[in-house]
């Protein structure tokens, strides 16, 4: 008697295929199972979640540049200014929604003074956002010989 998977039919090749019938069967009961106890797997500490809300966005201020050069003059926006007209003008937008970005851009050799006055002024008129240009670094490895 020979070995075969044809019943032992004389001259016929072994049976190649895999019978996936039984393994069909096995995925279609497992599935089955996780049908039947998925919906009993619950949460067992009540959460109140948030519920999402769109917000409009805001739209994005103005920003506003003040200049000072050395001998303290100031420029709004590339318009120069008295001090009183500063105060004004600070002053109106303070006001404005949304307000404007208040950015300082002084010369090196400006007096502190005149930096510091210029800061209190805006915090007096109510500026909330208030930033610092500054120029590039100067190259570290560019030193001179004295």
């Amino acid at each position: 008697m020979s070995v075969g998977g044809n019943g032992g039919a004389p001259n016929s090749a072994p049976m190649s295929e895999i019978n996936t019938t039984p393994l069909v069967d096995v995925m279609l009961v497992l599935l089955i199972i996780f049908m039947i106890t998925a919906p009993l797997i619950t949460h067992k500490i009540p959460i109140d979640l948030p519920q999402a809300s769109t917000v409009k966005e805001e739209a994005k201020p103005k920003i506003v540049t003040l200049a000072i050069t050395f001998d303290g003059v100031m420029y709004w926006d590339d318009n120069a200014v008295t001090q009183e007209e500063w105060e004004a003008r600070i002053a109106n937008a303070a006001l404005e929604v949304p307000q404007p970005e208040l950015q300082l851009r002084a010369d090196k050799n400006t007096r502190y003074e005149k930096l510091a006055q210029v800061m209190a002024d805006a915090q007096n008129a109510g500026i909330v956002k208030l930033g610092f240009i500054t120029g590039p670094d100067a190259d570290p490895d560019a030193t001179t010989a004295q």
